[in-house]
């Protein structure tokens, strides 16, 4: 066990645990509900609620606005996407928001937790938002350029010229994808991420997403950019595999955490993890 300071995500988490159930009898809770259920846990570490105007999405975040440094993007991962194997969820809010649970064990002066496309009410609030935007093209050009939009908006925000981009599952594909066609991301992190798109499909059995982006096909695009990708020993839905496929490509570091599945307790680990992120670049 650890000496270090309970962090921020576990003061929190028995508050967020009871406004974000995962029991399946809990799951009828509204997007509105989970939103403001993250609003309370966001709200004394100093993030706070920012609606993002990102044609053809309104992308949800929470934003600490500090005196100093880059600002610390944690991207969601795909939340609620499939209510079945076969059958889409009717909305993606994620039910256990792992990226913020991450984010509140930040201690970085400038943070945000950036919600994906069509979560937090955006179904309700977006006519855009049809359920192939959190399947088949969950990676599309105009969801990257969506989200590239709001991090332009974060930065006015908070005074940052530099974003540290970091991503869970899915939202790191996302962050790779933001990392290689941008100019001011000084440093690139992922967690249990399948970064390399077309292998995951493959090796999972999966339709290829056709509407997406891969990141595995521009990873020359991201040479020369501080990354680190950690992976989990145990993790069965984006083996370690597939991460090293990619970082093979970019000539990079994978970090695979002995013991851990996808969903793990991965806050838990935050801050020694965090600790080791590489030297942002500029």
């Amino acid at each position: 066990m650890s000496s270090r300071p309970v962090g921020a995500a576990r003061r929190l988490a028995p508050l967020l645990l009871a406004a974000l159930p995962l029991a399946t009898g809990c799951a009828g809770l509204t997007p509105a509900e989970r939103q403001a259920a993250v609003d309370a846990a966001a709200r004394p570490a100093g993030l706070l609620p920012h609606s993002f105007k990102a044609p053809p999405f309104t992308l949800a975040g929470w934003l600490r606005a500090g005196a100093s440094g880059p600002l610390v993007v944690y991207i969601e991962g795909d939340g609620h996407a499939w209510s079945t194997m076969t059958q889409p969820s009717r909305d993606p809010t994620p039910r256990n928001p792992v990226a913020l649970a991450l984010a509140l064990e930040d201690p970085a002066p400038r943070v945000l937790y950036l919600g994906r496309p069509c979560q937090y009410g955006g179904v309700a609030a977006d006519a855009a938002c049809t359920a192939r935007f959190w399947t088949s093209h969950r990676f599309a050009p105009e969801v990257v350029d969506a989200l590239g939009h709001a991090l332009d908006e974060a930065e006015r925000a908070s005074g940052a010229d530099r974003l540290v981009l970091v991503g869970y599952s899915g939202g790191g594909v996302a962050a790779a994808l933001l990392a290689a066609r941008r100019s001011d991301v000084a440093a690139l992190v992922t967690l249990v991420a399948p970064l390399d798109l077309a292998g995951w499909a493959a090796a999972k059995g999966l339709s290829p997403l056709a509407g997406s982006l891969d990141p595995a096909a521009e990873a020359g695009r991201l040479a020369g950019l501080p990354q680190w990708h950690i992976a989990g020993g145990r993790d069965r839905v984006v083996p370690p595999d597939i991460v090293r496929g990619y970082a093979g490509r970019a000539g990079v570091p994978v970090r695979v955490v002995p013991g851990m599945e996808h969903d793990g307790d991965w806050p838990a680990l935050w801050p020694g993890l965090r600790a080791a992120f590489p030297e942002p670049r500029g």
